[in-house]
């Protein structure tokens, strides 16, 4: 988790505690962008972009906010050149072997979601070994969203449930929210209460369709190696000014 200093390493005080999001995600776009306007390769971006998540992650530790998820390589990003998405592959490995014992050290508890099995099988070991370590963490808990897709997500869950229905393992009024969620990727984490994406991009791009049903969405244009805890201080502030009322009046 190590990434250069910044300031702002304890809450403003102009934000209230109890009015944080618990659970705040994050779609983290803009590093393609961010590297050209550079005058550097792509690649560069992404590994900027690995500092601005560490950093966002220890912020959110620092703060108080109980979870983060990140949006790291979805499922529609396997069309981009293969020379980006193998370097995001083993980027992605060599960082959790890398952060791994820091992990440990600040207690967060690490957890992936997403079709893991389509992932090269040396990522899916770092994976399943870091999980392993860290799940009994308890100061953040971190879930990077890897081959991920929303769309994806829901259908799988309608057949793992329709399986169990053909199989008389369950009758269809049975089927309640509760149930479906528990045959999520996501299962057994909370929804986020806020959405924060980069770039200025106003989609969700198959991330978290269900789980964002009454999250509140933040839209920034800075491009995401850019967004340090100023802009995060900025989206929480929007985000306290809210009033969230679930659907009720």
């Amino acid at each position: 988790m190590t990434a250069q200093p910044t300031k702002l390493q304890f809450l403003p005080p102009d934000l209230k505690r109890e009015l944080l999001p618990k659970h705040v995600a994050v779609i983290m776009d803009g590093n393609g962008r961010w590297a050209k306007r550079q005058g550097l390769p792509r690649i560069m971006g992404h590994k900027r972009g690995v500092d601005t998540l560490k950093d966002l992650l220890r912020c959110c530790k620092d703060w108080g906010i109980a979870a983060l998820t990140a949006y790291a390589f979805s499922t529609e990003n396997w069309k981009r050149p293969q020379e980006e998405v193998d370097f995001l592959m083993t980027l992605f490995q060599k960082v959790l072997r890398q952060e791994l014992r820091e992990m440990m050290e600040e207690n967060v508890q690490i957890q992936f979601v997403g079709n893991l099995q389509a992932l090269p099988p040396s990522l899916q070991a770092e994976i399943s070994r870091s999980m392993a370590e860290t799940r009994h963490n308890q100061a953040i808990r971190f879930t990077v969203a890897t081959n991920y897709g929303g769309r994806q997500e829901i259908l799988q869950a309608c057949r793992a449930i329709a399986e169990k229905v053909q199989q008389g393992l369950l009758k269809p009024d049975q089927i309640d929210e509760e149930l479906f969620e528990s045959h999520l990727y996501t299962a057994g984490i909370t929804d986020p209460d806020l959405l924060i994406r980069t770039s200025g991009e106003m989609r969700l791009s198959n991330f978290l369709l269900w789980q964002m049903a009454y999250g509140e969405i933040y839209i920034t244009d800075a491009l995401w190696p850019d967004f340090d805890r100023h802009e995060f201080h900025r989206a929480l502030s929007a985000y306290q000014k809210r009033e969230r009322r679930f659907g009720k009046v």
